[in-house]
């Protein structure tokens, strides 16, 4: 059964390429990773090692990982994180060793990792929500993960992508054809997904529709483009930056708005001084959500889908509640299954309805971490890819 709002699609076989079960190549414990040590401390460079892959576990060769801004609320300490950890949840990779009991994933696969992997047995897999699964965050960090000099490392995410291998739950991972681009993979697993998944599956923005995306991080620049799959009439980008103003129009924007100025007038100006039907905030601060809301016309739906602050609230008053009867509505994860959504993402970019790799500005080494999570800071470029191999 297809998604609701995803069109149905082919999905092309994976290539023929040898697979077998067991190991590959070796059976050295020790990898190369980034280490959070404190929160509002650089990452540093270590050996680790990791522990035994479980009955239910695999290995994998990490080749790319994106650097998201949950990754940096995660090292600034805007969002809790045990340490000393290892980052990093959007990427991909090769299966590199399965436990004992994995039937789904064998060695050799080319995988995206997923943060938020559905147990499909809870109350809200059973109803079709596998993004709000109940286990998810627990199970996926609660088998033993890697130790630096002797001392417990923990798993950010469940997927600590920081590191040349990792070990993670056998339904952490998703198989793609081996033609995928391991740049391009490791976006669909957060970034892409979470912003298309925003329009098509959370908002489910029909064709014809006005829309405002407030922030072109890589998340924003996929709604931007996911808007456009829906075939949304128009679509405004608004953000501080000149560089991600003019990224989001070579991605599908018609019009683009300076963050710094009178947004909601500016916004109103573009609609006939309506507002607009969606309007969809990628920042995850107070500030924005309330000018996505008031940019939002009489009866239109407001979607926060950036991670805020648990201190940063948002407040409104009962009269504008009431009159402006316009909806404001979470995003959790695009509202996805990665399990369906993964490959549908696939065809999309195959079929040119998406361009994954136009939201790479940078390409970087393990070691350039924290220089990436600088420029992400100060508004530079969309998506910082860390590379291996």
């Amino acid at each position: 059964m297809c998604r609701p709002g995803f069109p149905a699609l082919r999905v092309h076989p994976i290539a023929s390429v040898p697979r077998r079960r067991g190991t590959l190549g070796h059976d050295a414990r020790m990898t190369r990773a980034a280490v959070l040590h404190q929160a509002g401390s650089p990452l540093t460079l270590a050996d680790i090692e990791l522990a035994p892959t479980g009955p239910r576990q695999v290995r994998v060769q990490v080749r790319a990982s994106g650097i998201c801004h949950s990754d940096l609320s995660l090292a600034r300490g805007a969002l809790a994180q045990p340490v000393p950890a290892v980052l990093g949840h959007e990427a991909a990779g090769v299966v590199t060793e399965v436990g004992s009991a994995v039937s789904t994933v064998v060695v050799g696969d080319h995988v995206v990792l997923t943060w938020s992997p559905p147990c499909r047995e809870c109350f809200f897999c059973a109803r079709g929500d596998a993004h709000l699964c109940e286990r998810a965050a627990a199970d996926s960090v609660s088998a033993p993960y890697a130790s630096l000099d002797g001392e417990r490392l923990n798993q950010g995410l469940g997927t600590a992508s920081f590191a040349e291998e990792t070990v993670v739950l056998e339904r952490s991972v998703v198989v793609i054809p081996h033609d995928v681009p391991f740049e391009i993979a490791a976006l669909l697993g957060c970034a892409v997904m979470t912003g298309v998944g925003a329009v098509l599956n959370t908002a489910r923005v029909p064709a014809g529709s006005t829309v405002a995306v407030f922030g072109c991080g890589a998340v924003g620049l996929s709604v931007v483009q996911g808007a456009r799959v829906a075939g949304a009439a128009q679509v405004i980008a608004v953000d501080l930056s000149t560089e991600r103003r003019d990224l989001a129009l070579s991605m599908g924007a018609t019009d683009v708005v300076d963050g710094a100025g009178d947004v909601e007038r500016e916004v109103r100006s573009l609609t006939d001084k309506r507002g607009v039907d969606y309007a969809f905030e990628a920042v995850g601060r107070s500030a924005t959500i309330k000018s996505a809301w008031r940019s939002t016309r009489r009866g239109g739906t407001a979607v926060v889908v950036g991670v805020g602050r648990l201190d940063d609230e948002v407040t409104f008053n009962a009269l504008e509640l009431f009159y402006q009867a316009r909806s404001l509505i979470g995003c959790y994860y695009g509202s996805v299954d990665p399990a369906v959504d993964i490959p549908r993402l696939v065809e999309l970019q195959r079929s040119g309805a998406i361009d994954v790799g136009a939201l790479v500005t940078s390409r970087i080494g393990l070691a350039d971490i924290n220089s990436a999570f600088t420029e992400m800071e100060n508004g530079v470029g969309a998506r910082s890819v860390v590379m291996f191999g």
